[in-house]
């Protein structure tokens, strides 16, 4: 299971359309070997090897389980700075990352 930060689902309610919930998937790629996926999906397309839970009252979060392995205390965030903005992933199951934050590895 991940959290999301206030900021975080904040965002992905001005974002989200309708009753979708939001897959985070981990695949391969990236310049450290893993990468996070987020993606908007029809909350009926979700299988019995799905985990699926809400977060923050109201936000539907998907993982797969073999992305759960992976992703198991992340915490999804976002952020508007100057430094940089968009979502970030703060995931204790990496042992290395990408300068840019978007790929990582175990």
């Amino acid at each position: 299971m991940i959290s999301v930060s206030v900021a975080a689902a904040q965002k992905l309610r001005s974002l989200r359309e309708g009753d979708k919930a939001l897959r985070v998937s981990v695949m391969g790629g990236g310049c450290s070997g893993l990468s996070y996926k987020l993606k908007w999906v029809d909350p009926a397309t979700v299988t019995d090897k799905d985990k699926l839970f809400v977060v923050d009252g109201d936000i539907k979060v998907v993982i797969d389980s073999k992305s759960n392995i992976f992703l198991a205390g992340t915490l999804l965030d976002h952020s508007d700075g100057l430094n940089g903005t968009g979502f970030t992933f703060t995931n204790p199951n990496a042992k290395k990352s990408c300068g840019c934050g978007s790929s990582f590895s175990v």
